[in-house]
C-alpha cells in the first residue's frame, strides 16, 4: 500500500508543470503585489534579495529511513537563490543547487551489519536542483524591538532535480541508465537562521532535506525513495534601499504607536473638555444670530419684514421681492436664413472616421455663425452616421462631430448657450446603408434654427 507521502508526491508531480510557471511569474513579476508595510506610507523596505551559498551534500536523511549504502560520504555543494519578501513573515524563494553525492559499502552499518549489495559504490553528479519554496519567518527574537538581527525560518517547496549516477559493481564501473540525465520531482523541507550584518547583507545558515520521487539517485533500486540533505552557509544581498522587510517587526511598531497614541490622548483630554465648553457657548450664540422665525432665509436681526408668509420670495432685507414680467422675444426664421443653413450642411465635410472639420467647410459655417450673432437665433445640431462600425463607435463619432461644429461656431462669436449638440449615431438614416451613395447621405450633421 502506498504511503500518504508517496500519494502526495505523485499529485504534486502531476500538477507541478501547471503551477510552477504561475508561481515563478508571481515571484519575478509580482512587485505590484509587494509587501504591506506595517509602518507609515513613506517607509521604504528592501523586498528583493539574492543569495549565494556553499556547503555539504550528503545522500541520506538524518530523520530516519533505510539507507541503500552503509557509508554515505559528504561532498561539496553550492547554490544560489532569488527571493521576494511579501510580508515580514512570508516570502517565496527560487533555489538552485549543484554538487556531487557519493557513497559505498566499505564500512558496515552502525549496527554491525555488512551491506552485501551488488552495487559497491556510487558517484552521482547533481547536474541541477531547482525548486520554488515558501519561506516562513517563525518569530522575532525580541518582539518589542523594531529591527531584529536574528531571524529563524522554515521552508517547504517543490521542484525538480537532474542527476547522473555512476555505479561500481563487481564487473567494474558503469553509468546508470545509459548515462542519460535523470529528472525527478523533489520536495525540499528546510530550517535555517539568518543574521543581519547590515541593511544590505545577511549571513545565511540553513539545512534542507530533499525527498526524491524516485529510487535511482544512488543508482540502486531498493524499494524506497531516495533523499539527500544540503547543509550550507552563505551570504544574502538585499536589493534596493531602506530597511529589510524580513527583519522588520510590526508588533514592536504597533506597540510604540499605541503608547504614543495613549500619551497624546491624555495630553489632549483637558484641552478637549475646554473646547467642548467653548463650542457649546458658541453654538448658543450662533443659534441666536441665525434665528429665523418666519423661515424666509433672513435672520430675525436683519429681517425688516418679520411676518412674511411661508414660501414668499424675499430680498436681502426679508421683504417680498417683486419680479418683473418676462418678455418673450418672437423669433422669425426666413427662407434666406434657411438657405444659409442648408448651404452649410451641404458643404460640411469631416476627415474620414474623425470629428475634424475640413477647411473647405469654414466659409459656409462662418455665415451661419454671423447669422446666429446678428439675429440671436438658437441652433440645434444633430449628428448622424451610417451603419459602418459598431453602434457605440458611431454614437460617439456622431456626438463628437456635432460638438466639433458647435465649438467652431462658438469660436466665431456665436453664443454657446444657444447651441445644442446631440449625437444619434446610426439610428436615424435618411437613405439606404446598402449603397455608398446612401451611406454618404446618412453621414451628416443636421442644423435646425429656432
Amino acid at each position: 500500500m502506498e504511503t500518504l507521502f508517496n500519494v502526495i508526491q505523485k499529485i504534486m508531480k502531476l500538477q507541478l508543470f501547471k503551477t510552477l510557471p504561475v508561481a515563478l511569474a508571481g515571484l519575478l513579476l509580482g512587485t505590484a503585489a509587494s509587501a504591506q508595510t506595517p509602518a507609515t506610507s513613506t517607509t521604504t523596505f528592501r523586498t528583493w534579495s539574492i543569495g549565494v551559498n556553499a556547503g555539504v551534500l550528503t545522500p541520506l536523511s538524518p530523520l530516519g529511513g533505510k539507507n541503500d549504502f552503509s557509508n554515505n560520504r559528504s561532498n561539496f555543494g553550492y547554490g544560489l537563490y532569488i527571493k521576494k519578501q511579501f510580508t515580514p513573515y512570508f516570502s517565496l524563494r527560487l533555489d538552485g543547487v549543484r554538487g556531487k553525492l557519493k557513497g559505498d559499502n566499505t564500512e558496515p552499518y552502525e549496527s554491525g551489519l555488512v551491506n552485501n549489495s551488488p552495487v559497491r559504490a556510487f558517484d552521482t553528479e547533481l547536474s541541477y536542483s531547482g525548486s520554488l519554496n515558501a519561506v516562513v519567518n517563525m518569530f522575532n527574537i525580541d518582539m518589542f524591538k523594531k529591527e531584529n538581527t536574528l531571524q529563524l525560518f522554515a521552508s517547504v517547496g517543490a521542484g525538480f532535480a537532474g542527476y547522473k549516477p555512476t555505479i561500481t559493481t563487481a564487473s567494474g564501473t558503469s553509468e546508470f541508465g545509459g548515462g542519460d540525465n535523470i529528472n525527478e520531482l523533489i520536495i525540499p523541507v528546510g530550517l535555517g537562521a539568518k543574521f543581519k550584518l547590515s541593511d544590505a547583507v545577511n549571513l545565511d545558515l540553513g539545512w534542507t532535506i530533499n525527498f526524491v520521487d524516485g529510487d535511482n539517485l544512488d543508482g540502486y533500486y531498493k524499494n524506497g525513495n531516495d533523499k539527500y540533505n544540503y547543509a550550507y552557509a552563505g551570504l544574502e544581498f538585499a536589493l534596493g534601499s531602506g530597511k529589510q522587510l524580513a527583519f522588520h517587526n510590526p508588533v514592536a511598531l504597533t506597540y510604540d504607536e499605541a503608547v504614543k497614541a495613549k500619551q497624546t490622548a491624555e495630553g489632549l483630554k483637558s484641552e478637549l473638555n475646554a473646547q467642548k465648553a467653548d463650542n457649546a457657548k458658541l453654538r448658543s450664540e450662533l443659534n441666536d444670530i441665525l434665528k429665523d422665525t418666519d423661515g424666509d432665509g433672513v435672520a430675525d436681526k436683519l429681517d425688516k419684514c418679520p411676518d412674511t408668509p411661508a414660501g414668499t420670495v424675499v430680498d436681502g432685507s426679508g421683504c417680498p421681492l417683486k419680479t418683473p414680467e418676462k418678455v418673450v422675444e418672437k423669433v422669425i426664421v426666413t427662407e434666406e436664413d434657411r438657405k444659409v443653413v442648408n448651404e452649410a450642411i451641404k458643404n460640411l465635410e469631416f476627415d474620414l472616421g474623425k470629428a475634424t472639420i475640413r477647411s473647405k467647410s469654414f466659409a459656409s459655417l462662418n455665415r451661419v455663425a454671423a447669422l446666429l450673432i446678428q439675429k440671436n437665433f438658437s441652433l440645434k445640431l444633430a449628428g448622424h452616421t451610417d451603419n459602418t462600425g459598431s453602434k457605440e463607435l458611431n454614437l460617439r463619432l456622431s456626438k463628437e462631430r456635432a460638438e466639433s461644429v458647435k465649438a467652431y461656431l462658438v469660436s466665431q462669436g456665436a453664443n454657446a448657450s444657444r447651441i445644442e449638440a446631440t449625437g444619434y449615431g446610426m439610428g436615424q438614416p435618411i437613405a439606404t446603408n446598402k449603397t455608398a451613395a446612401g451611406r454618404q447621405q446618412n453621414r451628416r450633421v443636421e442644423f435646425t434654427l429656432y
